[in-house]
């Protein structure tokens, strides 16, 4: 029996979706629904533990999700984020804005503005870990060039991994990494305006300054929105860099970020059933302020009617 050819039209699609809803199912979405399964468990320990049997499953209920809450580390740890947060965000998508616009300006030439870019989204291609360890060793007073630099002009360096300043040195590390790929965001949506656009602006005697303010921003606020969201998610899954510079500093515990608390319970106190809790209290987090702030200027973002 041969297969119509509507039919095969219509499975076409379905099969070259396949391998990504595979690949998806396997690898996001089962550790997902196995992590919120763990996280409503927890082990019964009978007699000594030592015997075959002695260690049996059982349901806890939400007796996992309160310890994850009043552990003494887990508050602070978030505490820490929400300030981190506050340095991180506002700063690389300033940062990210104000180098879009400098490049989208006619006065920018394209050579410098094609240097300029790679440069910028240079840092980016860098992975984490990586980038983390340069700057941790930038951050060591006995090896590092920025002491000698203060040295030279008889300054005292400042212990940048001291407990004063830990925050804004992985925060800095989070800047100088992601700051590239949101300037492109926003570079592109600017690339996608027409230049008689601007040219109707300047005929009209708009300084560039006022073209940025009343024209460029307005209309790139969806891209701004987007990378915001994007740095959100981030900022609440912070884990690469505190973990990486942790060696290098006595002043960033195992429980500096939420993400390295779920690390903690789950591979040293060999307590999965809390890490899982964690971790879910954590994408509810992260899903709640995502779909918030998208829920809260959406509509004006995007011109959503009711």
């Amino acid at each position: 029996m041969t297969t119509s050819a509507p039919a095969r039209r219509t499975g076409t699609p379905y099969a070259f979706l396949a391998p990504a809803l595979i690949l998806f199912a396997a690898f996001l979405a089962a550790p997902i629904v196995y992590a919120a399964y763990l996280s409503f468990r927890k082990v019964k320990v009978s007699g000594l533990g030592l015997g075959a049997r002695s260690r049996t499953e059982i349901w806890a209920g939400l007796d996992n999700y309160t310890r994850s809450l009043t552990d003494p580390d887990f508050l602070p740890s978030v505490g820490r984020i929400a300030l981190y947060g506050l340095i991180v965000v506002p700063t690389m998508l300033g940062l990210a804005l104000l180098f879009a616009l400098l490049l989208d300006a006619n006065r920018t030439r394209e050579s410098v503005g094609k240097f300029a870019r790679i440069s910028i989204f240079l840092p980016y291609a860098v992975p984490a870990v990586v980038g983390s360890l340069l700057w941790g060793f930038l951050y060591l007073p006995r090896v590092s060039p920025i002491t000698d630099v203060f040295e030279a002009v008889g300054i005292t360096a400042p212990e940048l991994l001291s407990r004063d300043l830990t925050l804004w040195a992985v925060a800095n590390i989070a800047v100088w990494g992601g700051t590239g790929f949101n300037m492109i965001v926003i570079y592109t949506a600017l690339r996608a305006v027409p230049v008689s656009l601007y040219e109707s602006a300047r005929i009209d005697g708009a300084s560039e300054v006022a073209i940025a303010w009343r024209i460029k921003i307005p209309i790139v606020t969806p891209s701004l929105i987007m990378t915001f969201v994007f740095s959100l998610i981030a900022t609440l899954q912070v884990f690469a860099e505190p973990m990486t510079l942790r060696p290098l500093a006595n002043t960033i515990s195992t429980t500096w970020t939420p993400l390295m608390k779920v690390y903690r319970d789950a591979f040293t106190r060999n307590d999965l059933y809390a890490a899982a809790a964690t971790s879910v209290i954590i994408a509810l987090a992260t899903f709640i302020l995502s779909f918030g702030f998208l829920k809260l200027v959406g509509r004006r973002a995007f011109n959503q009617e009711d």
